[in-house]
């Protein structure tokens, strides 16, 4: 028999007395438009819900520790199993946390090292790099100490005499002469000619005695003495003109006990085959995999297993192209997302109520199929899978779809549509009807008016790639996760030019006290026009400043303090949560107060206004699909889809300059795409470059260049495939992503 979550009357947020039945068991995929309600009902409702009855079940000395989840606004919801919320908030964790130990992998390969490694050295924990046990003693098991910058110290195009040293100590006659009068080197010879032995003379030579013209100094190996004289020390201490000349050359560099292995001496000394476990753990998923089938451990079968069903999984989401040893705070929002489902995978809790959020960010076409079997396999086992989604090909794998609507904000709010995917296609929401739509294939392009170039980029798995970029034309970087896109623009492309206007994702604010009217720059201009309107100051109409209620300091909240229960947030008693004065709220602005005016949405702002010094901006809001936002909305509150849209609208009225779009389309309706087309077509014509990192067809299909790398991720990638108009991807039998135009 079907058993089914029943919510009746949520309200929270922008929710219209949502009443609705979800079925168990089943992959329910909530759509609709941005700002329509789905994150209110998924995760302000249904995911708190569950979390808040979860957490009561814990003693109050407990409950201290966890986050305070307030009930939401709903008059009854029934029959919820425990939440598991896998979202896109980074896995952060800093140096010490890392693909295998997140996913527990490293746990069983360091039991397997620990029973059949030889010389045998002990306990599983010796080969751990997060315990004193195990970590190397040089670096704490960081793997990476402060080290010279080869690149940045040395000019290998150039001999000794040509100025290839660019270190402070060596732009002066004296140091010099140590080198050459030390009669080690051939001093008019380019370095890239040195051998390794000449190299490793010149950077880490014992000290000797040199006479240098009857006078007795001392050639010491330059990188040595570089790291004596300024990394051994406080840098902090020295003039500030020494400071500004050795910080660049300054960087993170492979602890020179470990050589990045992280592990003291005796755990590296111990193998398996030949392999370390740092040697296991630096190698990509896809060819580890290989490696632990050929172990020759057969008694080890069962942790054999285990490995390799988990580095299975991680190859089966698309992140092969990952090793074991990378840092968790340096993967992207969806490659985060992606590491916590295979974590679940794992594991062998049933009847559970896994809620994802747009999983399919930063996926490639290709790979969208393995999700979808990820989220079939979730069900299968029993789960209740719940999947806020764009992408149409996921939607598709939806026992039950749920699209919110009709518009945003507070055009939105209700249930438009229940039932099956064939069904949505007949139905009249914007959902439904953009199911159907199919943007078709530029066949006129713009001619570009210069070029771009980036010279030989090879960070990460880029392989030496030199790559023209055309100016004044609308460029879409494509390629697999992994490949070296972000690698390509972010690192090399940004480092090359760095005027470059970039517009991400990341949060563009996180204070409950800052809101797209301060951030976009309109505050102070109705701030203004109120202060005028009234005869008093502006600074009346600040709840930063001298408008802020007395009692909660313009916090709207009172934070009260229960000793050992958790701290309770009560509106303040004062202000009611206006944050402001009563007296500041006596003063209108075309009949409106200030808080009436904070609440008003884009849209609605857009009308209100007569202030020509912010029509332009409040219009560019609405342009990027903001228009459901209030002006007074906590920044805080922003998804980074919106994030990004807010930062490109207080940047389109720039002209001629380069803009870097990462995934624009992150958190977009497909009805809110055409309207992206408009912006980017309205930023080229008023002769802006603009190159974006895109896996979205609809945005690949009406580029003027595409510029594919690959052809797969990780080492397998960091080469151009492609460089050409959509027309001509659609013939070329090199790319991924031509089968999907």
């Amino acid at each position: 028999m079907q058993e089914y979550i029943e919510i009746r009357g949520a309200r929270e947020n922008n929710l219209k007395d949502v009443t609705l039945k979800i079925p168990k068991r089943k992959i329910i995929i909530f759509t609709g438009v941005s700002g329509s309600g789905k994150s209110s009902l998924v995760f302000d409702t249904i995911a708190a819900e569950a979390q808040r009855l979860l957490n009561e079940n814990f003693s109050m000395f407990v409950r201290n520790f966890l986050p305070r989840i307030s009930q939401p606004e709903a008059d009854d919801i029934k029959n919820l199993s425990m939440a598991v919320i896998v979202d896109q908030k980074p896995l952060g964790g800093g140096s010490h946390s890392t693909v295998g130990t997140v996913t527990d992998i490293a746990t069983a390969l360091r039991l397997m090292f620990s029973r059949f490694g030889k010389p045998y050295v002990g306990q599983a924990n010796m080969f751990s790099f997060n315990d004193p046990a195990g970590m190397c003693p040089n670096c704490n098991g960081i793997g990476q100490k402060l080290s010279l910058d080869m690149e940045a110290a040395f000019d290998m195009s150039k001999s000794i005499n040509e100025g290839a040293l660019k270190l402070l100590d060596y732009q002066n006659d004296w140091s010099l002469k140590t080198i050459q009068y030390s009669r080690q080197f051939d001093v008019d010879k380019k370095l890239k000619d040195f051998n390794p032995e000449e190299l490793e003379a010149l950077y880490h030579a014992k000290p000797v005695k040199v006479d240098v013209g009857g006078v007795n100094l001392t050639f010491e190996g330059v990188v040595d003495k570089f790291v004596r004289k300024y990394i051994n020390n406080d840098i902090k201490t020295m003039s500030e003109r020494t400071q500004k000349s050795i910080g660049p050359l300054i960087t993170m560099g492979p602890c020179e006990l470990c050589h990045g292995a992280r592990l003291n001496q005796k755990g590296i000394a111990c193998k398996i085959d030949g392999y370390n476990i740092a040697d296991l753990s630096s190698m990509q998923v896809d060819k580890l995999i290989e490696i632990v089938k050929r172990l020759d451990i057969k008694e080890t079968h069962v942790l054999v297993k285990t490995v390799l069903e988990r580095l299975s999984n991680l190859v089966g989401i698309g992140l092969g192209y990952l090793s074991l040893d990378r840092m968790t705070d340096t993967l992207s929002g969806g490659e985060s997302q992606r590491v916590k489902m295979v974590k679940h995978l794992n594991g062998s809790l049933v009847d559970v109520m896994y809620i994802f959020d747009e999983p399919s960010v930063g996926l490639h076409p290709r790979d969208v199929h393995r999700l979808n079997e990820l989220l079939w396999k979730l069900r299968d086992q029993g789960n209740t899978v719940i999947v806020v989604e764009h992408d149409p090909d996921i939607i598709k794998a939806a026992d039950h779809i749920v699209d919110l609507g009709p518009l945003a904000g507070t055009g939105g709010g209700q249930v438009v549509f229940e039932g099956p995917y064939p069904e949505l296609l007949k139905a009249k929401t914007l959902t439904g009807e953009h199911l159907k739509d199919h943007t078709s294939i530029k066949q006129v392009f713009r001619q570009p008016s210069g070029k771009l170039t980036v010279e030989d980029a090879h960070a990460n798995n880029l392989q030496h790639v030199t790559v023209d970029i055309p100016a004044g034309v609308f460029t879409v970087i494509t390629g697999v996760s992994g490949s070296g896109k972000s690698s390509l623009i972010h690192q090399v492309f940004l480092g090359q030019h760095p005027g470059a206007i970039v517009v991400d994702q990341s949060a563009v604010g996180t204070s409950s006290r800052s809101n797209p009217a301060t951030y976009i720059g309109i505050m102070d201009v109705i701030r203004k026009a109120f202060a005028k309107a009234n005869k008093v100051d502006a600074g009346l109409f600040s709840f930063n400043s001298k408008g802020a209620c007395d009692n909660c300091k313009g916090a709207g909240f009172l934070t009260i303090d229960l000793s050992f229960f958790d701290h309770a947030k009560t509106p303040c008693d004062v202000c009611g949560g206006e944050r402001f004065k009563d007296e500041v709220l006596t003063y209108k602005y075309h009949g409106r107060s200030i808080t009436e005016v904070l609440d008003l949405t884009m849209a609605e702002a857009n009308e209100f206004f007569d202030l020509p010094e912010i029509a332009g901006t409040l219009q560019a809001l609405n342009d990027v699909g903001l228009e459901y936002l209030t002006l007074g909305q906590p920044l805080s509150t922003l998804s980074g889809g919106e994030c990004q849209r807010i930062k490109l609208a207080s940047e389109l009225h720039k002209k001629g300059g380069v803009y870097v779009l990462d995934e624009p389309t992150t958190g977009s309706h497909m009805s809110d795409i055409s309207r992206l087309h408009k912006i980017i077509d309205r930023l080229v014509e008023d002769g802006n470059t603009v190159i974006t990192i895109e896996h979205n067809v609809d945005i690949i299909r009406r580029a003027d260049w595409i510029i594919d790398l690959g052809p797969e991720g990780g080492d397998k990638g960091g080469k151009i495939c492609f460089q050409g108009t959509p027309a001509e991807l659609l013939k070329s039998k090199k790319t991924l992503i031509a089968e999907y135009l």
